[in-house]
């Protein structure tokens, strides 16, 4: 940590209940700066200064214990699940297949699909799936057909 700023403002004095503090704190470490701040709310355990500066410290402390897991590499990276179109579908057979955007086909059963039903699916619904390597080549063992309010990315 280089550098670090606390302000405190204290409420007007024209209140009828308890008044709320305002607390900030500006965190300077290398190549950033992070700040955080308790504003006045509907938290009225914040009409006591001291209990509004610890939650306002404990907030900096969790934000700096992030920064600090982001600079040592120990953050979690979750994988986008791959995802696709389906390009094929055999009804009769119980089964179809999606094409990756990098031209690869993966096939996939009935029963590996997921929250929707097979017998709703078209040639060009968008799915995600889970890919393992099957006797033929690879293979869906869970499909996901992606909603209109989800990303594909």
């Amino acid at each position: 940590m280089i550098g670090c700023h606390v302000i405190v403002e204290a409420p007007h004095k024209h209140h009828h209940k308890g008044s709320l503090y305002d607390i900030r704190i500006d965190v300077t470490v290398p190549g950033k700066e992070i700040t955080v701040g308790h504003t006045p709310d509907a938290q009225h355990s914040h009409e006591d200064a001291f209990v509004a500066v610890r939650d306002a410290f404990d907030s900096m402390r969790r934000q700096l214990e992030d920064y600090a897991r982001l600079k040592r590499g120990k953050v979690k990276t979750h994988e986008v699940m791959p995802h696709g179109r389906v390009c094929y579908l055999e009804p009769e057979l119980d089964y179809g297949r999606i094409e990756t955007p990098d031209g690869r086909e993966v096939y996939f059963h009935r029963n590996s699909v997921v929250g929707s039903s097979f017998d709703d699916l078209s040639i060009d619904t968008e799915m995600r799936f889970v890919e393992e390597a099957g006797e033929k080549g690879p293979q869906a063992t869970s499909a996901y057909v992606i909603g209109k309010h989800h990303l594909a990315s």
